[in-house]
């Protein structure tokens, strides 16, 4: 009969420590019972308090598991997609209702269109990655490359002159603002003043013509009233335009005053790339 006391006497005090949120071990040792079998009989019916209780890491994957499943994923889908096994996913979504059965065509485009989107992902980090590399690699560049770039840019965008039409004028047109600023630089380079530098925006009718002209000047460093008129193109209904979203800005045309020997010049030197190149050509095939 005493021992019958004593041990409801413990156990309400095992009881009334948990309820105070203390641990087994920490109730162990202020009662003094070291025997696992008691202790688990005084604390019998007693939930453990929750900072006891070790988070479990997949819980997360519970939950997305158990989310996606309501929206009618597979498990090979859910496995795909969250990278746990079959088995797991099979505990944590049994009581959950079983989706319709997909055609079997459906679910291996589903299958294929979530390769292809981690391959395209796999494929963007890759290009990301070299473009980032070589950016690196360009480092910074003398006087002699920049001129030979920009010798080389305008060949491509510029106003060439031609033996039945003299043009002995530099008129560089773009729509990259990295182009335009770069060519600037150029002429810079090249002693040219901003004095001597006009500006012109080309543009489709349908686009934003002031807030183009206003980009284009803040670009340059011009106020956009000094900007020569703008050249509006009329849209062709039988050609579709790509360039309709809201960057787009027209072209900026750059005109230099007084620059026939720099268009002499840069001529030169373009000619002088060619023939550099055909040299080299030639030595290498011998």
């Amino acid at each position: 009969m005493t021992e019958i006391t004593d041990f409801a006497s413990l156990r309400d005090r095992a009881v009334a420590l948990r309820r105070e949120g203390l641990s087994r071990r920490q109730i162990r040792d202020r009662l003094h019972v070291y025997n696992n079998d008691v202790l688990n009989r005084l604390l019998e019916g007693e939930p453990p308090p929750e900072w006891t209780k070790r988070p479990n890491a997949k819980d997360d994957l519970k939950a997305k598991a158990r989310e996606l499943r309501l929206q009618g994923w597979t498990y090979d889908r859910i496995q795909l997609e969250l990278g746990c096994s079959k088995s797991s996913i099979s505990l944590w979504v049994r009581d959950l209702p079983k989706p319709e059965r997909r055609d079997p065509s459906e679910q291996a485009k589903l299958a294929g269109r979530k390769r292809w989107e981690h391959e395209s992902a796999v494929r963007d980090e890759e290009r990301r990655q070299t473009k980032a590399a070589w950016t690196a690699q360009v480092g910074s560049l003398s006087d002699r490359e920049v001129f030979l770039a920009g010798v080389v840019l305008y060949w491509a965008e510029g106003a060439k002159d031609k033996m039945y039409s003299r043009r002995e004028r530099l008129a560089f047109i773009n729509s990259d603002p990295n182009v335009i600023a770069f060519y600037l630089r150029w002429l810079d380079l090249q002693g040219v003043e901003r004095e001597r530098l006009r500006f012109r925006v080309s543009i489709h009718e349908s686009a934003d013509v002031a807030e183009a002209e206003a980009f284009w000047a803040d670009l340059v460093g011009v106020e956009a009233s000094t900007l020569q008129k703008a050249t509006i193109k009329k849209h062709n209904p039988r050609t579709s335009r790509k360039n309709t979203s809201e960057a787009y800005r027209g072209c900026l045309t750059i005109y230099v005053l007084k620059s026939a020997e720099l268009y002499r010049r840069m001529e030169g030197a373009w000619y002088g790339i060619v023939l550099s190149a055909r040299v080299a050509d030639q030595q290498n095939r011998t």
